[in-house]
């Protein structure tokens, strides 16, 4: 293997001091334009590249963000890690990504990894198996280190760090309050994700904004999604319904399924209004109605939040919460 070339090397060729390379390879005014041009041209010749872990070490801080999320295929989270690393590149960090595929274990595992491998701080999404079995030792233990954190989308209420969230509960009160306003009177709320913080406020605005309208909303709560074609099915099948709200994109698209098999017509017979605005929705038939969480904009405030708080040089910090307002997106799948 090549041996690298170090810094002492390249001081000891151009009869320099180390100090004289270091400052050349910066280009810093005090040193004269052409020792600053020879130390660049023989660098280049031998593909010169500093040594991050003796950056790291003189700056106390590897330039480097653990990413934890609990999947990767569903289209939010894709997008939050789009967002997330576009903003890390353009403030000059880069980005280390576990996906715990809503493990608690592998939340742990992943998370005790990346802080050995002493990153500067973490953005992390919550498995729904933590949510399910309520611990949280190991954010407690980042917390003690005072290790820079923020939550998205997924949080825990009790963390005292920074978060990001969307405003799920207002979102589904518009959702209801637009299908209310379009003549819906039998409205259903359905959802694959039954376990998770953000299904719960989902449906709490809902019911908020039923009850505003004087409706009674009819509901289909699953824990995963599992059986959620063969269970939806027979809930539209055996529910006398004129409009859904599925509080994820999964259940949203088997309920369009489901209305085809059935024989309903979209959107005469059930309006359909999903969330997450992903692949889903652009691609079912008909087009679906959808809420935009955002996702670019969310992962991408979470970097600004996160490299606010690592390159924070007063002795304390006060931890914010950011709402990211969603949208209702209108197609084809209500009138």
């Amino acid at each position: 293997m090549r041996k690298k070339v170090t810094l002492k090397q390249l001081a000891r060729e151009l009869n320099l001091s180390i100090s004289t390379v270091s400052k050349s390879l910066k280009n810093d005014p005090e040193i004269s334009e052409k020792t600053i041009n020879r130390v660049h041209e023989l660098a280049q010749f031998y593909n010169y590249k500093p040594n991050a872990l003796a950056v790291s070490l003189k700056s106390n801080r590897t330039k480097t963000i653990g990413i934890l999320l609990p999947e990767i295929l569903n289209h939010f989270f894709a997008k939050a890690l789009n967002g997330i690393e576009k903003e890390a590149s353009a403030r000059g960090y880069k980005i280390l990504t576990c996906i715990t595929n809503e493990s608690y274990d592998k939340e742990v595992e992943y998370m005790e990894m990346l802080n050995h491998s002493s990153v500067d701080g973490f953005i992390i999404a919550l498995s729904e198996e933590t949510q399910i079995v309520n611990k949280y030792d190991h954010y407690e233990a980042l917390k003690r280190e005072k290790v820079p954190v923020v939550m998205f989308d997924r949080v825990w209420d009790q963390m005292d760090c920074d978060k990001v969230i969307v405003d799920d509960a207002e979102a589904s009160r518009n959702a209801i309050q637009y299908l209310a306003d379009s003549g819906c009177t039998n409205i259903a709320v359905i959802t694959t994700i039954g376990d998770l913080n953000v299904a719960k406020l989902r449906i709490e605005g809902a019911h908020q904004s039923a009850e505003k309208n004087g409706l009674l909303l009819k509901g289909l709560t699953l824990k995963n999604a599992t059986h959620a074609e063969e269970e939806i099915y027979n809930f539209l099948k055996n529910t006398a319904i004129d409009a859904v709200l599925g509080l994820d994109e999964t259940s949203a698209a088997v309920t369009i399924n489901s209305c085809h098999r059935l024989g309903y017509k979209i959107p005469e017979d059930v309006s359909v209004i999903g969330f997450s605005d992903g692949i889903l929705s652009k691609y079912s038939y008909p087009k679906l109605s959808s809420i935009s969480q955002h996702a670019e904009d969310l992962g991408a405030k979470a970097v600004t939040m996160l490299v606010d708080h690592i390159e924070n040089t007063k002795d304390s910090y006060t931890p914010r919460t950011e709402v990211i307002k969603t949208s209702l997106i209108l197609r084809d799948s209500t009138n």
